[in-house]
């Protein structure tokens, strides 16, 4: 029993079916044929009689239909004697269920959904897939793991899930050499596509054009980038080390709030701003806020990539002349230094505050801003580069204790946070530098210090 590798399976599938490792895990990116080919595998094991049985669990029922469809396939195609069985009930207490196919040597393959109970008692090879999705992977693994006893293999196949789960822990682990006898495959969206998977989708050699298309239109349709990072990329996603996560963000977005530079004009409430400056590397952004009372509403972003210095003062300066235009913090780092410098002389420094950006000012802005998403009292337009440039912050304490911001390493994205410490900025500007607390600047110490004498 053969098949010619080429005509049926890419390179990476390829790779995979050789490697006969007792342990294998495949971390990898979405509907690249992993299930596919471990079908065939799983197919291929029982044919031989090289294990009792196989017992495929994935998380959901769906899943599990659709590789055992998968096995029926091969099973017609390689002319092997076997039958299906379909769904059968093999705990009735429990009400577990599974799709068997059973062969004439008498082995069987299972196919469950994600159930530990379904594991107990049983024997054979195991295959666990999109294991980081399942349920409860610590009671999956402590159920699955004993069917390989007496050195049957494990096949363990998922996307990732969050750097909190087992199976990144495993993937982790194998990474850094303390499960060296388990084997580790990788194969994210890019390495897909380029040992065919466009091709093989178009039934045709597809152009680079056609692959960068066809990877530039499954990246948008993911809408965020938590999702193409750990869906596509084999890129595990800790949300919690996001300065901003995506619910804070989300529920701070408002539809149809932006203005146009004459509508800022017209503004009868108070209007405040902020700027992070760059040239050519990273982008110019100004953003302005109106004030009501508490709230803080996006009324105006402007985008300035690659645009000289005159082009950038002559936009600042129209938006700064907004009669209600109260207050605007301007970044005056590094190359900043001049065009903070000029607005100030031009506007006043009651108006433009120019802010060196330092470690302690980075924090006190990041801050108030997570503050305002917190409290819900900004509002931003719901826009897919103002969600990823937000996201994008994380907040990592060196091993001194000192706290920084860094940026979330993604090509994706066509900014360096620019848009974050633009919004920073302008909330600065808003803030209420005299709130807190009250205290007493009264007498001296020698003026006071009968004053309540005869009082005790």
């Amino acid at each position: 029993m053969a098949l010619n590798d080429n005509k049926y399976f890419l390179p990476y599938q390829t790779g995979w079916l050789k490697d006969e490792s007792p342990v294998k895990i495949w971390e990898k990116s979405r509907r690249i044929g992993a299930t596919y080919v471990q079908s065939y595998e799983d197919v291929r094991d029982c044919a031989r009689g090289a294990v009792p049985a196989v017992w495929f669990s994935s998380a959901d029922e769906s899943a599990a239909r659709e590789y055992i469809e998968y096995c029926e396939q091969w099973t017609k195609l390689l002319h092997i004697a076997a039958q299906s069985l379909g769904q059968v009930v093999i705990d009735s207490d429990r009400n577990i269920k599974t799709f068997v196919i059973e062969f004439s040597n008498g082995t069987k393959i299972h196919a469950l959904s994600s159930n530990p109970r379904a594991f107990r008692s049983k024997g054979g090879k195991v295959v666990l897939d999109e294991f980081a999705h399942h349920e409860d992977q610590d009671k999956m693994w402590a159920a699955a793991r004993p069917c390989i006893t007496w050195g049957y293999p494990l096949r363990i196949l998922s996307t990732h899930n969050g750097t909190s789960c087992r199976y990144y822990k495993f993937v982790d682990a194998i990474k850094k050499g303390r499960l060296d006898k388990w084997s580790l495959h990788t194969t994210d969206i890019f390495k897909a596509v380029e040992d065919g998977l466009v091709d093989k989708i178009l039934k045709r050699k597809a152009t680079k054009a056609e692959k960068d298309t066809w990877l530039k239109d499954q990246h948008d349709n993911c809408f965020d980038e938590n999702t193409w990072l750990q869906e596509f990329c084999c890129q595990a996603v800790d949300e919690a080390s996001s300065f901003l996560t995506y619910e804070m963000i989300d529920k701070c977005e408002l539809d149809n709030i932006l203005w146009n530079e004459d509508q800022l004009y017209r503004s009868a409430n108070d209007l405040y701003g902020g700027m992070d400056i760059a040239r050519k590397k990273h982008l110019s952004i100004i953003w302005v806020l109106e004030k009501l009372e508490t709230m803080k509403f996006t009324r105006h972003i402007r985008k300035m990539e690659n645009t000289p210095f005159h082009l950038q003062r002559e936009i600042l300066f129209k938006i700064l002349s907004a009669p209600r235009m109260r207050r605007f913090c301007i970044d005056q780092t590094g190359i900043g230094m001049q065009l903070a410098e000029e607005t100030q002389l031009k506007f006043g420094k009651y108006r433009v505050e120019p802010v060196t950006f330092t470690a302690k000012t980075k924090e006190e802005m990041a801050y108030i801003l997570r503050t305002n998403f917190e409290d819900r009292s900004v509002s931003i337009p719901p826009e897919y580069e103002i969600r990823e440039d937000l996201h994008s912050v994380r907040k990592v304490t060196g091993i001194s204790g000192n706290i920084r911001f860094d940026v979330a390493a993604t090509e994706r994205l066509d900014s360096h946070a620019d848009r974050f410490w633009a919004l920073a900025l302008a909330l600065y500007a808003a803030h209420d530098l005299h709130s807190g607390p009250i205290y007493a600047t009264g007498r001296k110490k020698r003026e006071s210090a009968g004053m309540m004498e005869g009082y005790w």
